[in-house]
């Protein structure tokens, strides 16, 4: 087999952080794998053209849901990345930390050194923010953070002072000293492409000879003796190769995929690996539980003014966003769709903010994501805004399990949404505060009309079954290897070594204990951060 001091398996958000950082020692050889190809097509490079991966095999994992009584028994087509950069490569780009007490909780739980105080250093340390370098911000690292507060369309403007309107404050940085209020987005975007985690850490570290990089790579299983991590085992061109890790192997295939090799490889809840005739190596049975996702719904406006449809509708307008880009590097193909949003309370008496709102100076009120097919490339043929919200820290847990031995059949995804009274309170508060943003001054002045749901649909039982009609995905999946202190109720521990196991972590959003407020995107780089340090130390 070929040797190397460390594997990683994906090179996702996490993965590409890792292998930038351990191959930086210089004394170890670093081998990462990924199961996708290259992301250097311009449908992941250019920020808008994310719309046309969400739905294509070559990028993606294509993964779907089991049907979820609390949607109306809809199965939910839940895109993952599979390419260089995982869903970094994928996502609209949107950078938020969250908020200070979703670290502190993870303290609080018994995870040594993960309160806020402790992770803030490993944000800033790979940070290039567009802010320069402050108490809150670092710069000159490699992970570039943008603000288009110059770009943005001009009824973002009419939100945030629809939001001031309603007693709510307005910030500059969700990242900054103020993390809840209404705010515009800062988003990874570097010259007006995207900045993945491959375009950020791993690029730069293939110069390196210490780092191997294999793509088209699917392990399926860790090779395991007495209990250690020897090595890994994956397809490669139809053919199974070996690979041995004198120190370490780190799964960093994300929160479907990390969970799915940990139980392909023995390490899971016996009673699962005797149902689908895997091998007992060790009995941890939390891998794959504590699933949790943002799981939210839009409200589509009708607009008297003009929006982001009235340009990207027509042929011309296309074709106009599309030279704007190429000359300038700047304009509706430079950014994302999802420019404003909001951090609030939606009642009094609440610590800290379990409300995130989106606004979109576009609508597609009629797209829906089909596998194999496009068809979120249009928006609606009339001017319309849509305002979305989830709550910020859900407290449903779902589940990841393989349904087989075959490391190419797709694990069951139980998403289990909306199953706790917290969940549901949070649903209809957060529809009632849309629609409240909505008909506030300035924004109502440029309202024609409530497209959907519709102002039909007013009590809490109409709130809930709309929800359940049309809520989904925000595709924050996380906490199927959650880090704790027992191993009876967490898989990893709070250096992400997994519990029982020697010579192998777990290092991407299925670490988290719980979701963080926000995209996970931010989070998942700190974590890799934060861990590539640990590790290091372990193995000096």
């Amino acid at each position: 087999m070929n040797a190397f001091d460390y594997i990683i398996v994906g090179a996702g958000s996490a993965g590409c952080v890792l292998a930038n950082r351990l191959s930086a020692h210089g004394k170890d050889t670093v081998l990462l794998l990924e199961a996708g190809g290259t992301d250097r097509s311009p449908l992941i490079q250019v920020p808008l053209g994310y719309g046309l991966t969400f739905a294509d095999p070559k990028y993606n994992w294509m993964y779907t849901t089991e049907p979820d009584p609390a949607l109306n028994n809809r199965a939910s087509f839940w895109p993952r990345g599979k390419v260089l950069g995982g869903s970094s490569s994928l996502n609209a780009m949107v950078y938020i930390r969250g908020q200070q007490g979703d670290y502190d909780d993870w303290a609080a739980a018994g995870n040594t050194g993960w309160a806020w105080k402790d992770v803030l250093p490993y944000f800033k340390k790979h940070e290039d923010h567009v802010f320069g370098a402050s108490e809150h911000h670092g710069a000159g690292g490699e992970l570039r953070v943008s603000d288009f507060a110059d770009q943005v369309h001009p009824l973002c403007t009419r939100f945030l002072q629809a939001g001031e309107n309603l007693g709510f404050k307005r910030t500059a940085d969700f990242n900054g000293k103020l993390k809840e209020g209404f705010g515009l987005w800062q988003m990874t975007i570097r010259d007006g492409w995207r900045e993945s985690s491959s375009n950020a850490f791993l690029r730069p570290a293939l110069k390196r000879s210490t780092l191997t990089l294999k793509t088209h790579a699917h392990v399926t299983r860790v090779l395991m003796e007495n209990r250690k991590a020897m090595g890994v085992e994956c397809l490669i061109g139809g053919q199974t190769q070996r690979f041995s890790a004198r120190k370490e192997v780190i799964l960093s295939g994300g929160a479907i995929n990390s969970p799915q090799l940990l139980q392909l490889s023995g390490i899971a809840d016996q009673a699962l690996l005797e149902q689908v005739g895997v091998p007992l190596v060790h009995h941890l049975p939390r891998v794959g539980q504590g699933l949790q996702d943002h799981v939210c719904v839009s409200y589509f406006f009708k607009s008297k003014v003009p929006t982001l449809n009235d340009k990207l509708y027509p042929w011309y307008g296309k074709l106009w966003a599309g030279i704007r880009y190429a000359l300038t590097r700047k304009g509706p193909l430079g950014m994302s769709v999802n420019q404003a949003g909001a951090f609030v309370r939606s009642r009094p008496g609440l610590e800290r903010p379990n409300l995130h709102l989106y606004f979109n100076p576009i609508s597609y009120s009629a797209a829906t994501i089909v596998p194999g097919r496009f068809k979120i490339t249009n928006p609606d043929p009339f001017s319309a805004f849509l305002i979305s919200f989830n709550t910020c820290v859900p407290t449903s847990r779902g589940s990841v399990t393989i349904t087989s031995s075959n490391p190419l059949d797709k694990p069951r995804i139980e998403t289990n949404f909306l199953s706790t009274s917290h969940d549901l309170r949070d649903i209809v508060e957060g529809s009632r505060m849309v629609r409240s943003i909505a008909n506030s001054k300035p924004l109502v002045d440029v309202l024609l009309s409530e497209h959907l749901p519709g102002i039909a649909v007013q009590s809490d039982a109409e709130i809930l079954e709309d929800f359940r009609t049309r809520g989904g995905s925000v595709y924050h999946a996380s906490c199927t290897c959650a880090m704790g202190v027992d191993a009876m109720t967490s898989v990893v521990d709070a250096r992400l070594r997994v519990h029982g196991i020697a010579g192998l972590r777990v290092v991407d959003a299925s670490v988290f204990p719980s979701v963080t407020s926000g995209n996970t995107n931010g989070p998942v780089m700190m974590v890799a951060e934060k861990a590539s340090e640990m590790i290091l130390q372990d193995n000096a």
